[in-house]
């Protein structure tokens, strides 16, 4: 094993080890020492990897990035209509969270109260590309398919987001006891009831 993989081992143990405290720790604040303990290191190992604190959870949501919108490629790619395309966006959202509920205090921000600004910053611009996603879909939708959202583009594009917001937050203050994805099903059928409609048939109304 090269010094290269043994040290990005090493990186990847350490940010492993910060999403189980912030799964385990929920509501407590995480300092460098609790960590060196977790990983069975020094406080001065932790450095040799990561220049600060701030950068570790950088690291995280690193990972948060690449692995949402790598999969959202995917199903723009394998999927052309509107409203599964929406679908799908949300189920990987409410998913990903559900599988990494110590990621969960990092989405909605619980775990960055206290933290340096940036990573509050670039977590608000994480979901501002999630948004900015739904409203290329939905504007494509009449481009493509001849349908409109029965709400202005940003509007509806905002609401897909916030519902999934508010699940990620109900999870995480449920102490992740109550899953994002329960009543998916249902609620999905509820939102995309009325989501899209023919252009013509709105022009009419």
């Amino acid at each position: 094993m090269t010094q290269v993989t043994t040290k990005q081992n090493r990186r990847e143990q350490i940010l492993q080890a910060l999403a189980l405290m912030l799964e385990e720790d929920s509501g407590k604040r995480i300092t460098t020492a609790s960590l060196a303990r977790q990983v069975g290191v020094s406080e001065a190992a932790l450095y040799r990897h990561f220049p600060s604190k701030a950068r570790m959870f950088e690291g995280l949501i690193e990972f948060i990035e690449s692995t949402l919108f790598e999969r959202i490629r995917l199903i723009l790619d394998e999927t052309q209509e509107a409203l599964p395309r929406c679908q799908h966006i949300l189920m990987l959202l409410l998913g990903f969270a559900e599988k990494n509920p110590g990621l969960c205090r990092l989405l909605n921000g619980d775990a960055l109260t206290g933290e340096t600004a940036r990573l509050r910053v670039r977590m608000g611009q994480l979901f501002e590309r999630l948004e900015t996603q739904l409203k290329q879909v939905l504007r494509e939708a009449e481009l493509r398919e001849g349908l409109r959202p029965s709400l202005p583009v940003p509007a509806a594009a905002n609401l897909l987001l916030a519902y999934a917001e508010g699940r990620i937050g109900q999870y995480v203050r449920s102490d992740f006891r109550r899953r994002p994805t329960e009543q998916w099903d249902t609620q999905w059928a509820h939102l995309s009831r009325e989501l899209l409609s023919g252009v013509a048939q709105t022009q009419a109304c």
